[in-house]
């Protein structure tokens, strides 16, 4: 007579335990699938982390501390607050401009953040954010230089321009013959030992080289209206655009853009 309770309880026992390690397993699984179906709704390239192209060589907005320490800059900054809000890590793969926006076309990365200005021909390919910088371009020369005055004045003159860029654009819309380079630092370069005549360029940039570079003997001949600039993703990342720009007002609102533009240019730029 004994026998039959203490097997029930027995019987009791083992459903209670089986109970409890199917709630565990329930429990544990439940954040992966919701991450899940965030990384899949935002096509992430590593699930969990957001891939963001940039170049690393393009002060004041990505480049390395005294040339080799951390990965610095006002892009890198705001990429980083945006995948911060977002939830994700972030990786940063560091590639050379004229090579970005095939690395992106290919699936390499999730976003570029390297003040990709916002054109009619670039939003035919791909989306943009919200812009999170607005400054205007300017033409570059050697002080002392008034044979130009104006991007008119560019007209049979050689300048030095990435091919992929904005600037390469304007300046061959102005007449110019370009001199292919990599980046800022090395169309500066040539500027100075009067291999070209101009180069044109973001008037941040050029502010913080004369700011670190105060011997510098350069000068602004000219300028555009401003241009804007924002995070640039592939036409199927619809539902990453729409976080990021949540995100990037949240980061306008709570006044970290502007601390950030404080932070590297003395003012905010982001609007």
């Amino acid at each position: 007579m004994s026998r039959a309770p203490r097997a029930r309880t027995l019987l009791g026992l083992a459903a209670a335990s089986l109970a409890v390690v199917a709630l565990a397993a329930c429990s544990s699984s439940a954040p992966a699938a919701s991450d899940s179906a965030a990384d899949d709704e935002f096509g992430l390239v590593t699930a969990g982390t957001l891939t963001v192209a940039t170049e690393g060589t393009y002060p004041p907005f990505t480049y390395h501390e005294g040339g080799a320490g951390e990965l610095i800059g006002y892009d890198v900054e705001v990429a980083q607050a945006v995948a911060d809000k977002l939830g994700l890590e972030i990786a940063f793969e560091e590639t050379q401009w004229d090579a970005i926006f095939a690395g992106l076309d290919a699936g390499r990365f999730d976003v570029i953040a390297n003040q990709v200005s916002i054109n009619p021909d670039r939003e035919e390919d791909y989306l943009f954010s919200t812009p999170y910088t607005v400054s205007p371009s300017v033409v570059v020369v050697n002080e002392g230089d008034d044979s130009i005055s104006s991007f008119e004045d560019l007209k049979g003159k050689t300048t030095a321009q990435s091919l992929t860029s904005n600037f390469y654009q304007l300046a061959v819309d102005a007449g110019a013959n370009v001199e292919a380079v990599e980046g800022w630092a090395q169309a500066v370069a040539l500027l100075e030992q009067g291999r070209v005549d101009a180069t044109v360029n973001d008037k941040l940039t050029y502010l913080d080289y004369v700011k670190q570079t105060p011997d510098a003997k350069l000068a602004v001949a000219a300028e555009t209206d401003p241009t804007e600039s924002a995070l640039t993703f592939t036409k199927d990342k619809t539902a990453l655009v729409k976080a990021v720009d949540e995100a990037l007002a949240e980061l306008r609102e709570e006044g970290v853009l502007a601390e950030l533009g404080e932070k590297y240019f003395g003012e905010d730029v982001s609007e």
